[in-house]
């Protein structure tokens, strides 16, 4: 009983609290946050009992559907190619802080042994695999440094756990540093291997199960299935294993497979089911950290160390925390590059950025579940846990409050919403000629011409939605597929009205009724977002758009150099993420997604009107002055 009160009373606050975040624009964590500690000390003890936080829960049931929806997002290539950034933080700054903090521990609180004091370094050393991205996409961030924070925030809470371990094992006999280093590469090691192990296992299954129930509950039993055996070699001290990182490793694995197996009807379940339980799970944590305040606060009153040395002592923490990231990050960052082959395979990014990556730092659910599971006689176990909760408060809100005006103040922005559209319609295109191409290749004579000609015309339509939002701005009209979106869903409602109608006549089986439902809720689904298959505007609408533009028309078609690159970029040590090339000079610059946004600035300063893309298979030209695309 008290379980489902808790689950109950969990889930409306987090929605109730959600809804208003995204009405006031406040970060939905830091909010929960905040209205967890107010509500904790209001709250009667019965119920401040039950919604308290329980380590071994966060650890073993929450922590792992976290890692892994938080992989099955990330993208492969992008941890791939950012793994000497991610690595730098997630093993190096983990070990770097736990170091750091630990000897702040052992300095501020008298009496407390240093492996304690390391005990508490590690568990406030990992930033939180929700909080920093969650306030990064919140307020727009390029999307590199939101690849380098989603992959910290994935490993290194396996390095963070390792450490603790080894702390609390020093404690209780000789462990030599020997010691230490061989288990860390044991529990990597093993827990890659076993997440591997894990995703071959489930795509192996997946490839031969089209059930969409049976492919969409071993999605959600992933993260258990890797993450469990682990933690049953670990427990039974047979071998150091990070069930962490097998979930990781996993998620990152499945997410990178899955576009390729077949079942597009398991795909859409599991997408739809995983962000339903990640949005629970993230916001829960969070909520749960808030409500912890009261109850820590209450159990460090009687300590030998007394109120003003505690509290002191906490803020010292916390300060260590937030002055050793940047620490760290700054010449993690470019010493490196001191080397040629590095700096010439990844320039040095601006300082900003790195600004950027060394403030999102913010702490949460692992920190607070690590360090409530340190062993109970543990020396001032108490205090350790006020100054894990001091870090994650503190984290949360002072750097999640302040990230958005210091992301404004250093003018850096996100990606560029009309670089995205470009970017999608040519993919669109792209994926629309392999099709058409395939179509070629298949038919056979007997088959009937309004066929083929409802497919090329549907997919044609398809690929065109993404250009015909490019030439229109967000103030104007509604395109065709938005206008048809609307006409469609106001006859989608008459239908379904007619159908449930006809329902409660009880003259039609359940099981057709049901059946129609469901093909118009399929429908539906496809009007949400992009509108991928509706009638669009005709080929000669985007011409006669097109012919309207001089500057379209005037433009001489240059050819792209074999081997494009912004030279700009190279000078100023950017990395640019496509490339433009203006159709009056030649000039190759950046696009406006990459940090610089040189052919954006070639037009600013020489008002050449009208650019290219320079990257391979791609040929649309764009229109500076008219903002068209051509």
């Amino acid at each position: 009983m008290e379980f489902a009160l808790t689950l109950v009373v969990v889930i409306v606050l987090v929605c109730a609290a959600s809804a208003l975040a995204k009405r006031i624009r406040v970060p939905t964590p830091l909010l929960l946050v905040v209205l967890g500690a107010g509500a904790s000390f209001v709250l009667p003890p019965e119920l401040s009992h039950i919604l308290s936080l329980d380590p071994e829960f966060v650890l073993v049931v929450i922590l792992p559907p976290l890692l892994y929806a938080a992989a099955l997002q990330t993208s492969f290539i992008d941890f791939r190619s950012n793994k000497r950034a991610i690595g730098l933080l997630s093993v190096g700054y983990v070990i770097f802080a736990t170091l750091g903090v630990g000897l702040v521990a052992w300095w501020v609180f008298p009496g407390l042994s240093l492996a304690a004091a390391i005990a508490l370094g590690a568990v406030v050393a990992p930033p939180d695999a929700v909080a920093a991205t969650a306030v990064a996409r919140r307020v727009g961030l390029p999307r590199r440094i939101i690849s380098i924070l989603e992959g910290e925030s994935l490993v290194n809470d396996a390095t963070a756990l390792v450490c603790l371990r080894a702390a609390i094992a020093t404690l209780a006999g000789a462990y030599s540093v020997w010691e230490i280093g061989r288990d860390f590469v044991l529990a990597a090691g093993l827990g890659i291997a076993i997440g591997l192990v894990a995703a071959f296992l489930l795509a192996q299954v997946r490839k031969r199960v089209r059930n969409v129930a049976i492919n969409t509950s071993l999605s959600l039993a992933a993260p258990f299935i890797a993450f469990l055996p682990a933690e049953a070699l670990q427990e039974a001290h047979i071998v150091p294993v990070s069930g962490v990182l097998a979930v990781v490793v996993c998620g990152l694995l499945m997410g990178a497979k899955a576009p390729a197996m077949p079942g597009g009807a398991s795909r859409l379940s599991q997408r739809s089911n995983w962000n339903t339980v990640q949005f629970l799970l993230e916001n829960s944590v969070f909520l749960l950290i808030g409500l912890q305040g009261k109850s820590i606060i209450d159990s460090v009153r009687d300590d030998s160390l007394g109120a003003a040395t505690i509290w002191w002592g906490c803020l010292a923490i916390l300060l260590a925390v937030l002055v050793l990231r940047p620490l760290w990050v700054f010449p993690a960052t470019y010493l490196p590059r001191l080397i040629p082959a590095i700096r010439r395979a990844d320039p040095s990014p601006p300082w900003t950025s790195t600004a950027i990556i060394s403030w999102a730092g913010m702490r949460g659910v692992v920190t607070l579940a690590a360090v409530l599971s340190l062993p109970t006689d543990f020396q001032h176990r108490q205090v350790l846990i006020l100054a894990g909760l001091v870090v994650v408060a503190g984290t949360l809100l002072l750097q999640g409050f302040t990230l958005p005006p210091l992301v404004r103040a250093l003018r850096l922005s996100g990606p560029d919403r009309r670089e995205d559209l470009l970017t999608e319609a040519s993919l669109m295109q792209r994926a629309t000629t392999a099709g058409l191409e395939r179509l070629h290749e298949v038919r056979r004579e007997e088959d009937p011409p309004e066929v083929l000609s409802m497919l090329k015309r549907r997919t044609q339509e398809r690929g065109l939605a993404a250009w015909e939002r490019l030439g229109r701005s967000e103030e104007e009209t509604q395109t065709p597929s938005q206008r048809y979106a609307q006409l469609r869903w106001s006859m989608l409602e008459a239908e379904r009205e007619e159908v449930l109608r006809l329902r409660s006549g009880g003259g039609y089986p359940h099981e057709v009724l049901s059946a129609v439902l469901e093909r118009l809720d399929v429908e539906e689904s496809m009007l949400d977002d992009a509108l991928e298959d509706q009638p669009l505007t005709p080929v000669e609408e985007v011409l006669e758009r097109e012919g309207g533009c001089e500057h379209l028309l005037a433009a001489v078609n240059l050819p792209v150099p074999e081997a494009p690159f912004c030279a700009d970029c190279l000078r100023e040590g950017t990395v640019p993420v496509h490339l433009r090339m203006c159709l009056t000079c030649g000039s190759v610059g950046c696009c406006d997604s990459s940090p610089a946004r040189h052919a954006d600035r070639h037009y600013r300063e020489t008002g050449h009107p009208v650019m290219r893309s320079a990257e391979p298979g791609e040929n649309w030209r764009w229109c500076y002055p008219d903002e068209l695309l051509g």
